[in-house]
């Protein structure tokens, strides 16, 4: 089909949950760049900061949980809408925390609130494109969180030098408001939005089968998130976001530490090696998408294509468990690697997600990926608790951290691998579940 002539809008959309992810690891990335400040003006060590993040954490894994099933209810418009208003506030909120506790409670506001982006997001990619171009769309929006990533070392730190810690929160926090602005204006679900053509229409529906439409005419019908548990498919899922959401969180959170306790660089000077990561790892969030639909082009199931890209992506991560032996060579040579791991991690991340509205009809997809999200958030606490908090406080203590680090590099490496094998194992060929 001629995609000029069938009109484009949808990927107009696309660029608003794009802007909206951008603007979410924006918020929850200022504080890991800010850690050797606030560490100085609250006289954290490195238990007090593992337990603010693991606050976010908690309170990220049980807002996913709420957010999916209310974002289910409410709709994308009003649900992305409030989800994005509240976690803006509650960034700019940070600048006025003044202790330790103070920051565990913003950031636990934070985490509940940001929790709605990706049901949100994820839902609106469902509404708005066909099967075949989900896992490219999905890679667009979500290389929002490598630019947010890359914007932050780049701004932050220099605001911070410039106007003191608190307006780095301030003035990141507030990008938002303008988010909302927009998102009022061109937002409304396919079949209510005048600046759709009927032939666009057309396209998005096209792969739509007889039980989808019969799904869409029962969309009021919510289902329990017990009836959701008993599939398969949700523990699939579910499974794959426990075991790799939370080596993202430890790249996001903990790479700035990395950079300082290993080659002493601080405040400003972390800016390009943190940027140059995300931007490497922007590739494979856009890439990771390409691939599945050209396969998907060439005739493979739509399974086959997922899982058999899904794979290829388990296997580029393993090269991460040398980063910390080329590190010793040269800092950059960690970098690269850390950062062509992230991006296979960005490629993972966009079919996973993905897999949620292969395997569930419309109207199940924000709790359920709800449900996956507050997996992924309970593995980032657990392993924020047992390794980075503990493993971490110990070797820094006998003062040999490159330990640590090389323990946790060598989760990273294994972590994708066997998701897919469980994966793989629960649902082979990711049927489409059956709700009543």
């Amino acid at each position: 089909m001629n995609q000029t002539k069938t009109g484009n809008y949808r990927w107009t959309i696309c660029a608003l949950l794009f802007f909206a992810t951008t603007v979410n690891y924006l918020d929850r990335q200022v504080i890991s760049l800010l850690k050797s400040d606030l560490t100085t003006q609250f006289s954290w060590d490195d238990g007090d900061y593992a337990n603010i993040e693991i606050a976010f954490k908690l309170s990220y894994a049980i807002g996913l949980l709420i957010s999916g099933r209310l974002i289910d209810r409410l709709g994308t418009k009003m649900g992305y809408f409030w989800a994005t208003a509240l976690w803006s506030i509650s960034a700019v909120c940070h600048a006025f925390a003044n202790s330790t506790l103070g920051f565990a409670v913003v950031r636990t506001a934070l985490g509940l609130s940001e929790s709605g982006n990706f049901p949100a997001a994820i839902k609106t990619t469902a509404e708005w494109f066909p099967k075949k171009e989900r896992a490219l769309a999905t890679g667009i929006f979500n290389s929002g969180a490598n630019i947010g990533a890359i914007i932050a070392p780049l701004t932050v730190p220099f605001i911070a030098v410039a106007w003191g810690w608190k307006w780095a929160f301030i003035i990141t926090g507030s990008i938002g408001f303008i988010w909302l602005v927009l998102w009022l204006i061109y937002y409304e679900i396919p079949a209510k939005q005048k600046r759709v053509t009927q032939a666009e229409l057309n396209y998005i529906n096209s792969d739509m089968d007889e039980k989808d439409k019969a799904d869409k005419l029962k969309e009021d019908n919510k289902v329990s998130w017990f009836a959701l548990l008993k599939f398969k498919q949700t523990w699939a899922f579910s499974v794959g976001k426990f075991l790799t959401d939370p080596i993202w969180w430890f790249y996001l959170f903990w790479l700035p530490d990395f950079l300082e306790s290993q080659y002493g660089l601080k405040g400003t000077q972390i800016a390009v090696p943190v940027a140059l990561v995300y931007t490497i790892s922007t590739f494979g969030s856009v890439l990771g998408g390409y691939l599945p639909k050209k396969l998907i082009d060439n005739n493979w199931p739509v399974f086959k294509a997922r899982k058999t890209s899904m794979l290829i992506y388990a296997i580029a991560v393993i090269p991460i468990v040398f980063a910390q032996v080329l590190g010793n060579i040269s800092m950059w040579l960690a970098v690269l690697i850390i950062g062509f791991a992230a991006s296979a991690h960005q490629a993972w991340s966009a079919n996973i997600f993905t897999t949620v509205s292969d395997m569930f009809p419309k109207k199940a997809i924000g709790s359920i990926t709800g449900i996956g999200g507050m997996f992924g958030s309970a593995g980032g606490v657990l392993l924020s608790w047992l390794v980075q908090k503990k493993m971490f406080m110990h070797y820094r203590e006998i003062g040999q951290i490159e330990t640590a680090y090389y323990i946790m590099f060598f989760v990273c490496g294994a972590a994708y691998l066997l998701a897919w094998c469980i994966m793989h194992l629960l649902v082979p060929k990711m049927k489409q579940v059956e709700l009543d």
